[in-house]
């Protein structure tokens, strides 16, 4: 790290201690804890809005150069913002904040106030680069214009969630309405997307609103991509009497680290629980059908569970090197 920025930090981390122990002595093993923590937040601060400011000139791409154009629509609340655009005067850029408004308010209720105010900052420059940068119109092409509008768009949406904020406020209403009601997340955008295609075909044309149907899947898929990787892992939990032939199988034959969990057995004849290690893994979707084959190979009785992985951090996620 930088000396003058550590210098900065150990101050500013000196500051807050004086402020919270006045008339005490600060001692340098105070002061570099939270220093630390100062350099963390500030470095997933800076990457954070690296990934915000990426994804709003990308979604501003795919709108500027693909959609607004072509008078094409989306999902979601940039859906509606382009549906005014073309039914309205106004300017695309004031449609976006409006629009999204009500969804932030929301959101600083139901998820936290840093969250919103970083989505405030994200649409409010998505709006600056919509109104003042001249993108290229890249193609007429229609079928174009869905499938890669809805990719950049996607994209811009998948990288300021990457960065702790929205860009299209209706997933903060879809997750309020989900809690209350028996629906899921992905129920209620279904709603709220069949409600603005069909207002989009009513409006503009049926063809407008099945290309409009296209765009969205599209950046909805590219959004998945994002977020959750194109690599998606699987997290494995393996329980079995033949435990350690199975821990040597996976560190020495697939070559991937395992957690080892002290568990006991709930159920046996005469009543009594028994001793029993668990074995915990994570691989690729792609190695899954290799390792159920190496399991049934030692124990065809294992009793094993998969779950997606939706995100993984530190730890050994690659394959260990071989000796």
């Amino acid at each position: 790290m930088n000396p003058l920025f550590s210098k900065l930090l150990i101050d500013v981390a000196r500051k807050r201690l004086e402020k919270k122990q006045a008339n005490k002595p600060i001692s340098k093993k105070q002061i570099v804890p939270l220093a630390r923590k100062f350099q963390v937040e500030i470095s997933h601060a800076i990457k954070e809005y690296i990934f915000i400011i990426i994804g709003v000139f990308s979604a501003g791409f795919g709108l500027k150069g693909f959609l607004l154009p072509n008078s094409f629509i989306d999902g979601g609340a940039t859906g509606i913002s382009l549906l005014l655009k073309n039914i309205t005067s106004l300017e695309l850029g004031l449609l976006l904040v409006l629009v999204n408004l009500p969804f932030l308010i929301l959101a600083s209720r139901t998820i936290g106030i840093k969250f919103a105010l970083k989505s405030i900052v994200a649409i409010t420059l998505l709006a600056f680069v919509v109104h003042f940068i001249n993108y290229p119109i890249i193609t007429e092409d229609k079928l174009l214009i869905a499938v890669f509008g809805g990719f950049f768009l996607g994209l811009g949406i998948g990288m300021s969630m990457r960065g702790g904020s929205v860009i299209d406020g209706t997933e903060v209403l879809a997750i309020y309405l989900s809690r209350k009601l028996s629906l899921t997340i992905g129920d209620v955008l279904l709603l709220i997307n069949i409600l603005i295609f069909s207002v989009g075909a009513y409006i503009l044309s049926i063809e407008i609103a099945l290309y409009a149907i296209l765009t969205y899947l599209s950046a909805a898929k590219t959004v998945d991509f994002v977020v959750d990787g194109v690599e998606e892992y699987v997290g494995v939990t393996i329980i079995s009497n033949k435990h350690e032939d199975l821990r040597k199988m996976i560190t020495e034959n697939l070559r991937r680290a395992c957690t080892i969990y002290s568990g006991k057995g709930g159920y046996e004849k005469n009543g009594k629980s028994y001793d029993k290690d668990i074995i915990y893994t994570v691989v690729t979707r792609l190695e899954i059908a290799k390792l159920q084959t190496e399991i049934d190979k030692i124990d065809r009785n294992a009793f094993i569970i998969m779950g997606v992985v939706k995100d993984l951090k530190g730890g050994m996620i690659k394959k260990k090197p071989m000796k």
